[in-house]
């Protein structure tokens, strides 16, 4: 029998965090106190991914940001959006 869960796929990391961003933001987080901790594999998804608008994704001395919340490159295992209140 094959495992349901397998067969299920993630939206694509620019997606899924735009809408982590926004919640973030409506619950009155600001961007420069968010912070993407993200996986190699999804930062060079994010990089590919033509659906971003070129607003949506920089690169400025050495940083990358999305959606203006800077991301840190790998060294998680799970892509996450960390802010004051969530660790």
């Amino acid at each position: 029998m094959s495992n349901p869960s397998a067969n299920i796929r993630r939206a694509s990391a620019a997606t899924h965090f735009r809408a982590e961003i926004e919640q973030a933001e409506a619950a009155g987080v600001s961007r420069d106190h968010m912070t993407l901790h993200l996986t190699l594999n999804d930062v060079n998804a994010m990089k590919r991914d033509r659906s971003l608008a070129v607003p949506d994704i920089r690169f400025s001395g050495g940083v990358m940001a999305f959606l203006g919340v800077r991301i840190v490159q790998g060294g998680v295992a799970v892509s996450v959006l960390s802010y004051p209140d969530k660790p």
